[in-house]
């Protein structure tokens, strides 16, 4: 039977103080939630947005397949025949009822995809709270963005910039079929106020840990890798020596913000490099 005893460094009484010892002299890295935030993912899910062509005309033409689709049943979509004199959308139908009970909400995304015409997106936005029933269900109003192509903002909503930029970047990351030839291609209409929306780097490249805020994967786990795995300046002596720099530049004096700062400028640098959604301001 396998030995499950304990190190015997956490039996001891001070061995529980270790951990705390080790941090009281480490300058802190706590953000100052919610006046400063984290750079948020390129396919964060957020609060969804109704979206429009460039014309102004609806996208949504009520085919309600993604209230059909969505496994919380918390959207709810009625359409209707387009007025012949003043048509909504360019199909034969319109969305006159959409609603979303974001209590309901699980941040999927199967709506996303389920739209044959790009309709419903998904934003960033992910700080949204509510007091009453009726403020967490989304109407069509409510839902549909401005004549100028932006989101609405309700008053409990905390928009920051680049919260509507990208919207369901991840969605549009996937190749038809599976084929990773069209990764990156442009397969979806324009719509107002940011025109045809860039597509996201796709699966196939490196990824962009300076936009996403990520730490790869071989710093994170370099102590659970095996020799042959490992960086040849991680290894042996040489390892030892550059983990030893690399903690003392960590934790020297003011370099938590230094680095809170440098991955702030490099993640808005990343937006304005690969991100050309930027609408009309």
């Amino acid at each position: 039977m396998d030995d499950v005893t304990p190190p015997r460094q956490r039996q001891n009484f001070f061995g529980g103080f270790k951990l705390t010892l080790e941090h009281l002299g480490r300058p802190a890295v706590t953000r100052q939630y919610p006046e400063e935030k984290r750079p948020k993912q390129p396919r964060q899910h957020g609060r969804h947005v109704l979206n429009r062509y460039e014309d102004g005309m609806e996208k949504c033409i009520g085919c309600e397949l993604c209230a059909g689709v969505c496994p919380a049943k918390c959207i709810y979509v009625r359409g209707l025949d387009n007025p012949p004199d003043h048509p909504h959308s360019p199909g034969e139908r319109y969305g006159y009822v959409y609603e979303i009970n974001f209590l309901r909400c699980i941040h999927c995304d199967l709506c996303v995809e389920a739209c044959p015409t790009e309709a419903i997106t998904e934003s960033k936005l992910m700080e949204f709270s509510f007091t009453n029933r009726s403020d967490a269900i989304y109407t069509k109003e409510q839902l549909l963005v401005g004549d100028d192509g932006r989101p609405q903002h309700m008053p409990w909503e905390d928009w920051r910039p680049g919260d509507d930029l990208h919207t369901s970047g991840w969605m549009r990351a996937t190749a038809p079929a599976g084929n990773a030839s069209f990764e990156g291609e442009v397969q979806w209409s324009g719509e107002l106020g940011y025109g045809q929306r860039a597509p996201e780097a796709g699966q196939s490249g490196p990824p962009n840990d300076a936009a996403t805020g990520n730490k790869p994967l071989r710093q994170t786990l370099e102590r659970h890798l095996i020799p042959s795995d490992m960086p040849a300046n991680q290894r042996g002596v040489r390892g030892i020596v550059t983990r030893g720099l690399e903690k003392a530049r960590r934790f020297a004096p003011g370099a938590s913000r230094r680095n809170h700062t440098a991955r702030d400028e490099a993640y808005d640098q990343a937006i304005k490099d690969a991100d050309t959604e930027q609408g009309p301001s």
